[in-house]
């Protein structure tokens, strides 16, 4: 590894601990809600009833409560790798059926 390659690594590096730390300490105190907590509050400010969900979540009725924030994050990354995945894979077909279609046509000019 040469000096000017070590410089880039290391500016590299620090600029992750930079990406990484900013955020923790911009946004210390910072308080987070999920979209439900302030759909339900929206309603209830509009309307002045409480809001009353008409469906609970299918996990809560099969353990008979609500689900630990750990697992229902969890659960959430699993569905976006899935997504992502099926999405990678269709992506990929199709660019490999173009390479594939192109070199059939150059095949054919020959």
């Amino acid at each position: 590894m040469t000096k000017k390659d070590r410089a880039l690594m290391i500016a590299l590096l620090l600029l992750c601990v930079v990406l990484v730390v900013t955020p923790v300490l911009a946004l210390r105190g910072a308080e987070f809600g999920g979209s439900d907590d302030a759909g339900s509050e929206k309603v209830a400010e509009i309307t002045g009833e409480e809001y009353e969900p008409w469906a609970t979540p299918v996990f809560e009725q099969l353990l008979g409560g609500e689900l630990p924030g750990e697992l229902e994050s969890l659960l959430f990354c699993v569905q976006t790798g899935v997504g992502v995945g099926v999405i990678a894979f269709f992506l990929g077909r199709f660019v490999e059926r173009k390479k594939q279609e192109t070199a059939r046509a150059a095949q054919k000019e020959q």
